[in-house]
């Protein structure tokens, strides 16, 4: 029996459109997902499912290894994260990027006093003078390590911050969708977002299913290749996440690229599937 304990329900019809009600069926699923980007894309492919589908919001945070953990148990349906191999081996993936592959390409939260130093990175040699600061549950930790590159963890990520601007690391690298956010809910006059580098690894964030709901499994699939095919998917993903407006921030393509090796990516990841990602893979950067 599922813990009801843990979370509160938010129900949301998710009917598919065109469909007779009596030809849907109703079925019901439990998300870790809060009110996102993530949780708009899942209720909006479900409709296109064949599914009604009753939506409960968990409002517990776990971290990663307690969702696996949970979705194993067939406490959670379905939930978000940067795939690994390990993660695609053990619950069900839906290999659609969420972020079109903007997880992948991190800016840094660095010490402002620092900036000169990272302004002079012409390399990933130059970069590698650098430690990296990491929650230990993310893939990130795992791509840095592997990458040669000295890494610091901690297993709560609310640690990172006072860590680095107290000097255990010089670097936390997120997505740049997130990074601004992020640095403003955890605010500190001495750190501050770098110009400078590009940290771009493919690493894409996928949904995944708990191996118990093969069918929910099947049923998102079915949902996120119709907006792929319809263009909605774009639509909403360029208007929720502001593209066009991070891309003015941001300044991709005048920072140094510091490019690193995803050793375990599956050979299952669309790469050459170009509209499920967006171009900065494709760029040169600054020399």
């Amino acid at each position: 029996m599922r813990t009801r304990s843990w979370f509160y329900a938010l129900f949301f019809s998710a009917s598919f459109a065109g469909a007779l009600p009596c030809q849907a069926a109703d079925a019901s699923l439990i998300t870790t997902i809060p009110n996102s980007w993530q949780f708009t894309l899942l209720t909006e492919a479900l409709k296109r499912s064949g599914t009604n589908y009753q939506i409960s919001q968990l409002s517990s945070e776990m971290n990663q290894k307690r969702k696996v953990e949970e979705a194993l148990e067939g406490n959670i349906d379905v939930f978000w994260s940067m795939t690994s191999a390990e993660l695609e081996r053990t619950v069900l993936p839906i290999r659609v990027p969420l972020f079109k592959g903007l997880l992948g390409n991190r800016l840094l939260i660095i010490r402002e006093a620092d900036q000169g130093r990272f302004a002079k990175v012409k390399s990933k040699q130059d970069f590698s003078a650098f430690r990296a600061g990491q929650n230990r549950y993310w893939p990130d930790a795992t791509i840095i390590e592997s990458n040669g590159l000295p890494l610091i963890t901690s297993y709560k990520y609310k640690n990172l911050y006072p860590m680095l601007e107290g000097g255990r690391f010089d670097y936390l690298a997120l997505g740049a969708q997130e990074i601004w956010d992020e640095l403003a809910k955890h605010p500190d006059p001495a750190l501050k977002v770098d110009s400078h580098v590009l940290l771009q690894y493919r690493s894409p964030a996928y949904f995944f299913v708990s191996p118990k709901r093969q069918a929910l499994a099947e049923d998102l699939n079915r949902g996120l290749e119709a907006m792929i095919a319809d263009g909605s998917f774009d639509r909403m993903f360029n208007q929720e996440l502001k593209i066009d407006e991070l891309y003015r921030i941001a300044k991709f393509n005048e920072r140094v690229i510091i490019r690193l090796n995803t050793s375990d990516l599956s050979p299952q990841t669309p790469v050459h599937r170009p509209e499920l990602w967006l171009d900065l893979f494709s760029m040169e950067g600054v020399k």
